[in-house]
């Protein structure tokens, strides 16, 4: 994939993190699946070598529709089973969450006592927050009034998760650990928009992931450190957000990427794969900028991480070239619109704007994700999610035009989800958003072989080649990642790779009360707990796989069952007091003790498995929270 044309050699004084890292196009040239920040190494917090493990940490985001969720993470601990405090992240991080709803992206790697931990903590500091969100036209509008679930300005919050049962995380000496943290944006944040301005009430909402349930697509970056062709990896001096880059620092670590036949390579604009791209990556300059999409793999009965994808030198964007990132809205001739676009300036700025032009010609360079295959300006069409290198031209006021007629445009993996409306081949879909953003911005004129094929949102039809379409039911919910067809030769209209049925993820539900209500629960007993919606705050949903499902759509009450066993982790709070029970039978008698002493409910917290047909979660974690 041939994008910028950056120096090979990183400079101190213009580190190409620097102007990439928070930018959304950016993490889109990365990977477009889900991102976790990986960093190992170097906090080191024990009292001695065989008393310390290693524990690799990511935070990902379930899919939301923000542009931008960007604050601060002041610490970033993990607690002990004795109590013990453990900070893991080394310096004050400036993140953008709304960049990781397709790709985890490794956060840190440290090294920490030996022993059971069993909650992790972030604080965050909405102070300086950078928060756009889209308004049902689509636009991109700024957020400056934010709330907590009682009305409170934030200024700090803090956001924890408990790892009971399957998700403590357990440290021991040569065996890295791994934990995901889930900041979910769209089952903590709310956004009113019946005022002049819009208001943004957050309820906190992390989940932890220790033995990768539902693994995504990781990227890291870093420079080069060095290459080991005979054991087929090479080794990344990770350097994650704005921090300041020093060749010989390695404070957040460093990381070995294996690599194999299938690993496909883009160094200095030119494509590889297999042993040909870790050759030519030897041959580069140490410290040179790389960029890794992989997985968590197990090898030999250990974790690590296998690279899928590689790009290196002048192929990791922030060289000579602007550029844009975002989806095509509507494509005329050779001009596409791009929309919800950060634009990166060669001088290494970074500009959020609305919509871009991007001129483009048959000598415009396309590259397409996972291939080393040239492709044809001609593929661009409508809903693609697309990253484009240029010139800019134009101003934030008045608009912006990038031509890209001699630069690259590099196609990315896209996401589109709806409702199934036709089972067989091809699959159609009622489609409600194309990555994230409400269908009804996309003009599909010209995308059909005529007028009367032109792609439609409610019939939406995908060529799914060999994958498994049994089990699939209309109406149900689904997520479709793939390529949008080449424009003017629908249908098909889209071509997928993937398939996600969002009935069977696992669920989480979340419903508050404004104010506190004693009425919440209408049934409780040791083997349900039916709800009364009666009274609900701006939380009252269910997400599943990134899909928002609002419970007040339902005939019926939602109602909470235990799983076979009848286990799983139950907590009551009130005030300073904490309750927490092992079974769902001992939960809900404490609850109805509760409930006959006068005490409202001010919120629920439930993840599990939905049914739909029965409006039922059955769970294997509840919360409670009491007034």
């Amino acid at each position: 994939m041939s994008i910028s044309k950056e120096q090979a050699m990183l400079s101190r004084a213009n580190p190409w993190w620097q102007s990439t890292l928070m930018s959304k196009p950016v993490l889109l040239i990365f990977f477009v699946t889900s991102m976790l920040f990986l960093i190992s190494g170097c906090s080191s917090n024990s009292s001695g070598a065989g008393e310390e493990g290693e524990v690799i940490i990511g935070l990902t985001d379930a899919e939301g529709d923000y542009a931008s969720y960007t604050v601060d993470v002041l610490s970033l601990t993990l607690t002990k089973q004795n109590g013990v405090v453990v900070e893991t992240l080394p310096l004050n991080t400036r993140i953008d969450f709304a960049q990781y709803t397709e790709l985890t992206e490794f956060l840190t790697a440290a090294t920490i006592p030996n022993g059971v931990y069993t909650k992790a903590s972030m604080v965050l500091d909405y102070s300086n927050a950078d928060i756009q969100v889209e308004d049902i036209n689509g636009d991109i509008v700024p957020v400056s009034t934010m709330l907590d679930i009682d009305g409170n300005a934030i200024e700090t919050l803090d956001v924890s998760v408990q790892l009971e049962e399957q998700d403590k995380l357990v440290i021991a000496p040569g065996i890295p650990a791994h934990l995901t943290l889930d900041f979910d944006l769209k089952a903590s944040n709310r956004v009113d928009f019946s005022g002049a301005e819009p208001v943004l009430t957050v309820a906190p909402y992390l989940l932890a992931d220790v033995e990768l349930e539902n693994p995504k697509p990781h990227r890291l970056r870093g420079p080069l450190a060095s290459v080991d062709v005979a054991n087929e990896s090479f080794e990344l001096i990770l350097r994650p957000f704005r921090h300041r880059f020093v060749e010989d620092q390695r404070r957040f670590g460093t990381l070995n990427v294996h690599v194999d036949t299938d690993t496909v390579y883009e160094v200095n604009g030119i494509s590889f794969e297999g042993n040909a791209g870790l050759l030519e990556l030897e041959a580069q300059t140490q410290f040179t900028a790389v960029i890794v999409i992989g997985d968590l793999k197990s090898i030999d009965g250990r974790r690590v991480f296998s690279a899928t994808q590689v790009y290196a030198g002048s192929s990791v964007p922030n060289g000579d070239d602007d550029v844009v990132s975002g989806h095509v809205i509507a494509r005329s001739g050779d001009t596409v619109q791009l929309k919800g676009v950060t634009l990166i300036r060669a001088d290494g700025s970074v500009v959020f704007n609305d919509t871009v032009s991007v001129e483009l010609a048959d000598t415009t360079v396309v590259k397409k994700q996972l291939s080393t295959m040239e492709h044809r300006i001609s593929e661009i069409s409508v809903g693609q999610r697309l990253i484009a290198f240029g010139t800019i031209s134009g101003d934030a006021v008045n608009g912006f035009t990038m031509d890209a007629t001699q630069g690259k445009a590099r196609m990315l993996l896209t996401t589109v989800n709806g409702a199934i409306v036709q089972t067989d081949s091809p699959l159609a879909v009622d489609v409600k958003n194309i990555g994230g953003r409400a269908v009804s911005i996309f003009d599909f004129a010209g995308t059909g072989v005529d007028a009367a094929n032109d792609a439609q949102a409610d019939f939406y039809e995908v060529f799914t080649d060999t994958l498994d379409l049994s089990g699939l039911v209309v109406n149900e919910p689904i997520k479709v990642r793939g390529f949008v067809h080449e424009f003017g030769m629908a249908p098909e209209d889209f071509d997928a790779q993937s398939l996600v049925l969002v009935a069977n993820a696992s669920a989480r539900m979340l419903v508050n009360w404004d104010p506190a209500s004693s009425t919440a629960i209408s049934d409780i007993g040791a083997t349900r707990i039916t709800l009364d919606l009666t009274g609900e705050g701006r939380f009252h949903h269910v997400i599943r796989a990134g899909v928002l499902t609002d419970l007040n759509g339902f005939a019926t009450s939602p109602v909470l069952t235990p799983n076979d066993s009848g286990k799983g982790v139950f907590v009551i709070m009130q005030q300073q007091s904490v309750q927490v029970f092992r079974t769902f039978s001992l939960f809900s008698e404490a609850l109805a003790r509760h409930l006959d002493n006068a005490a409202n409910i001010k919120s629920i917290r439930a993840k599990g498995h939905f049914n739909d047909d029965n409006v039922s979660l059955t769970v294997r974690g509840v919360r409670v929270v009491l007034r």
